[in-house]
């Protein structure tokens, strides 16, 4: 098994990554919780705002392993869904941002 596999099944298992539902408008963040900070993502772009993303499509690398670890949490139905209303959708992603 190698480093990104290991790092994957730590991320699921320690139930780390999480869908920020916002009602009911179905607005959806996903959000990686790594070791020094949170990393935001949209899997359906196969996006994340991690510095290994960008620098790896740089290479030609396909993915980061916050994306594959969504897809396995998907897969594995072991996804923390945080529901909030729509009127602090506002305020979470300028949180999101300043943080970036």
């Amino acid at each position: 098994m190698n480093k990104d596999s290991e790092r994957i099944k730590s991320v699921v298992s320690e139930n780390r990554v999480k869908l920020h539902l916002f009602e009911p408008s179905q607005r959806k963040i996903w959000t990686v919780v790594g070791k020094s900070k949170e990393h935001w993502l949209d899997p359906d772009a196969e996006y994340c705002s991690c510095n290994g993303y960008y620098f790896g499509r740089l290479n030609e690398k396909t993915t980061c392993y916050h994306l594959e670890s969504v897809y396995l949490a998907q897969r594995e139905n072991k996804i923390e869904k945080i529901i909030f209303s729509d009127d602090e959708y506002s305020v979470f992603l300028s949180g999101l941002i300043s943080d970036l």
